[in-house]
């Protein structure tokens, strides 16, 4: 193959001419002169036996050969371009491995995990969501938390919690707000009774996520707050794990009390709604903490971190996410 081509620094100098019908700017783009480029030029017209490029009235003007190949040459320095970057970041790959309850994981993390692809396509990344490995009263235990990232190889952690992890390095992500959250059809004017104000919910059943972890919130504070009055706090469904809460809320089955970003796909998706804009502002928050003890992929992980605190700002919850 090699003796049916011609060198490639020719091949490289047409392709930037032909593009922007240039010698100057070729010249300018692969860093070389004008008289390089119009001598790589000339090589390959000697070696083709036919001219590229015409001279008229300053401009410059593509044979019909060079018109016919220019857009396979331009795929063939694309698939060039495109096994350098397949060989550099095979040498280069770095791995981490990154843990956060499955609730999280799911409503909020792996939906933006592509666009971290798309930036740092070298780093691979392993999604542990285990949630008796993120529970916030073990990571107030100082000494567990070393024991578990040395057992679990685990890199970055991503906790619901108070925020108090003595030895470790942590970083607020985001406060969040609770807030109720219905299918539209509940408040549909055509429902037997429609969702219009907070003591409305008398006639709604509640639905409950029950995941057990601390500062999670409940109906009996939500309605405390807004001075609601006459409702038992406990009854309806309850569940063991948030998507099976959201999922009965999406199907109409009643009012959920949820951390919004848990929330947030299916509102942004017509399959929920607010009824009333009435956010309990909850104390805890979600942390980023990692060991003090710099792991061999610090790089990776430092990159991973400061992705986070982006999307936490740059790409917030919308309706009120309140990322610190």
């Amino acid at each position: 193959m090699s003796q049916q081509l011609p060198p490639l620094n020719a091949l490289r100098a047409f392709e930037a001419v032909a593009r922007h019908l240039s010698f100057t700017k070729a010249a300018a783009e692969l860093h070389v002169t004008r008289a390089a480029i119009s001598h790589q030029i000339k090589f390959l017209e000697d070696y083709l036996g036919f001219a590229l490029v015409e001279r008229k009235n300053r401009t410059i003007v593509l044979s019909k050969g060079a018109e016919a190949a220019l857009p396979k040459l331009r795929q063939a320095f694309d698939y060039l371009a495109d096994a350098v970057h397949l060989m550099r970041n095979e040498t280069h790959r770095e791995h981490i491995t990154v843990c956060a309850a499955p609730s999280f994981a799911s409503k909020w993390l792996i939906p933006r995990l592509p666009r971290f692809s798309r930036q740092h396509p070298e780093i691979d990344m392993q999604i542990n969501s285990n949630v008796g490995l993120v529970d916030a009263d073990l990571q107030q235990d100082n000494r567990a938390m070393d024991t578990f990232f040395r057992q679990n190889q685990v890199d970055v952690v991503i906790g619901f919690g108070a925020g108090q992890y003595p030895g470790d390095s942590v970083i607020k992500l985001f406060a969040v707000s609770a807030v109720p959250v219905c299918s539209p059809a509940l408040l549909n004017a055509q429902h037997p009774h429609p969702l219009y104000t907070p003591a409305d919910l008398v006639f709604h059943t509640l639905l409950h996520d029950d995941t057990n972890y601390v500062g999670h919130p409940s109906w009996s504070k939500w309605l405390k707050l807004q001075g609601v009055e006459g409702i038992n706090a406990n009854r309806g469904l309850h569940f063991n794990h948030v998507s099976l809460a959201l999922d009965a809320a999406v199907d109409a089955q009643g009012v959920l009390l949820s951390i919004k970003p848990l929330a947030q796909a299916d509102i942004d998706a017509g399959r929920l709604c607010i009824p009333f804009d009435l956010p309990m502002p909850l104390e805890h928050a979600y942390y980023v903490f990692r060991p003090q003890s710099a792991p061999l992929n610090q790089r990776a992980c430092d990159v991973f971190v400061e992705w986070l605190l982006e999307e936490a700002h740059q790409n917030p919850i919308k309706g009120g996410l309140n990322a610190h």
